[in-house]
């Protein structure tokens, strides 16, 4: 039947429609289902556009970090950090596919847990699909789950810079998974997932700036402190052994975080473009303004300034990707690149923590700038996207607060119970002539380089 001519009944006798009301009643049910089936088919677009999205934002993890937090150590311990950064990553992708998917975005209904429902990716088939930002547009839910897989694997990653060339390659990966499974898992949940927690207060993360780089900043600022000093600190030559392989990774950092940001709108529509254009001009102001102040208090600007800047900028922009206008991403990048250089050059030495590749100076406190800051360049008035119903910049703003406060405090008080649960298990420290021989050769019987 040509469900398109039924207005055509209205020709027909009174009688006559009303013996053909239950036959139309019933074709019409019997086809919204079909129509929904039909507009619940992938787009192609967005799928080829979230696959090149996840392997962008896998080569960040691999080679990009690796080679970034490498250059920044000394040589003896550059495959050492290599070595961390890709097992980490391989590791974490075992357990995200185990239990992680189900664990932050299981469909359970609590605030603070995914639940068991798609352990082992129980239900989740080539024909599943998951939903985007807009109405009836889908993605294969295995892109979804790839995609999420790769974030899940980069940001624990990001941590063993903090107390990178002294902790023992067993403890990183024990402790990295514990900490994916305790902490990540349930923060990603609660923001990411429409039953979360923070998702339910309001509260605004694109891309990240709360589950991503806030959470391993604080963890990272933890772990330094835990693990302790490396031996020599202070005293010893500990600059950077290859600023040309760290430039190298930011570099590739940069480019994968097109990935990240962009591909977080989950379809390649005009919110993946303003990701795009923000993620681009926010992280050349923040390279422009490290650059400045560093002219200013040291009279030169670095190339390990410029790379910082790099970082910085792209952190901050983050949770505001999708969210913020260009105008309001350039402020946030010259903004970012003076507050992270404050705590990296300033609040670092004067409490004297060993930040080894400036995890939290730039993740963490980078990232708790751009959460914040989204709630205010979210403003139509500034450029940005705008509120949700009746919010207001202040109250969204205090939304934004109450998120930053709860991952630093799940993050921090989880992080430190892990870190004493590892080093009860396996010891955090490598012992000191291993550190001074290079844990290259003592971790992993090999050197990057040969004289």
């Amino acid at each position: 039947m040509n469900f398109k001519k039924i207005s055509t009944l209205s020709a027909l006798s009174a009688g006559a429609a009303a013996l053909l009301a239950p036959v139309i009643s019933f074709a019409q049910d019997a086809a919204a289902p079909a129509a929904a089936a039909a507009a619940a088919v992938p787009d192609k677009g967005d799928t080829a556009f979230m696959f090149l999205s996840t392997l962008l934002v896998l080569f960040m993890a691999v080679p990009g970090l690796g080679l970034f937090y490498g250059g920044l150590v000394r040589a003896k311990n550059m495959l050492s950090v290599l070595m961390q950064c890709t097992v980490i990553a391989a590791t974490v992708m075992i357990a995200w596919v185990a239990y992680g998917y189900s664990f932050a975005f299981g469909g359970s209904e609590s605030p603070f847990f995914g639940g068991f429902a798609k352990l082992f990716l129980a239900g989740v088939t080539k024909d599943t699909t998951a939903a985007t930002f807009s109405q009836g547009v889908v993605i294969p839910e295995y892109i979804f789950v790839m995609f999420q897989m790769t974030f899940a694997a980069l940001t624990p990653a990001l941590i063993i810079g903090a107390f990178a060339e002294r902790i023992k390659f067993s403890a990183s990966i024990l402790f990295c998974l514990l900490w994916v499974t305790f902490v990540y898992f349930p923060i990603a949940h609660m923001v990411w997932d429409a039953k979360g927690y923070l998702f339910g207060l309001g509260a605004l993360d694109f891309a990240g700036g709360t589950v991503v780089h806030i959470n391993a900043g604080v963890a990272g600022l933890i772990g330094a402190i835990m693990v302790g000093k490396r031996t020599g600190y202070g005293k010893d030559m500990m600059a950077p052994h290859s600023m040309t392989l760290t430039y190298v990774g930011a570099a590739m950092l940069w480019v994968g975080w097109f990935g990240f940001n962009a591909g977080s709108n989950l379809e390649a529509s005009g919110g993946a473009m303003l990701a795009t254009v923000n993620t681009f001009v926010a992280t050349a102001a923040a390279i422009l303004s490290w650059c400045l102040v560093e002219s200013f208090t040291r009279g030169k600007a670095s190339m390990l300034g410029a790379a910082s800047g790099m970082i910085a900028g792209l952190v901050a922009i983050t949770p505001a990707a999708g969210i913020a206008g260009p105008m309001g991403a350039i402020i946030m990048g010259l903004l970012v690149s003076p507050i992270c250089y404050f705590f990296v050059s300033v609040v670092k030495n004067k409490f004297g923590y060993d930040d080894t590749a400036d995890v939290f100076g730039v993740h963490g406190v980078g990232g708790l700038f751009g959460a914040l800051a989204t709630g205010i360049f979210a403003s139509a008035s500034l450029g940005g996207v705008g509120y949700a119903g009746e919010q207001t910049m202040g109250g969204q703003f205090m939304v934004q607060v109450q998120a930053v406060v709860i991952t630093i405090l799940w993050t921090g008080i989880g992080s430190a119970i892990l870190y004493k649960i590892v080093d009860i298990i396996v010891g955090l420290r490598v012992p000191v002539e291993a550190e001074r021989e290079g844990l290259d050769l003592a971790s992993h019987g090999e050197a990057a380089y040969h004289n």
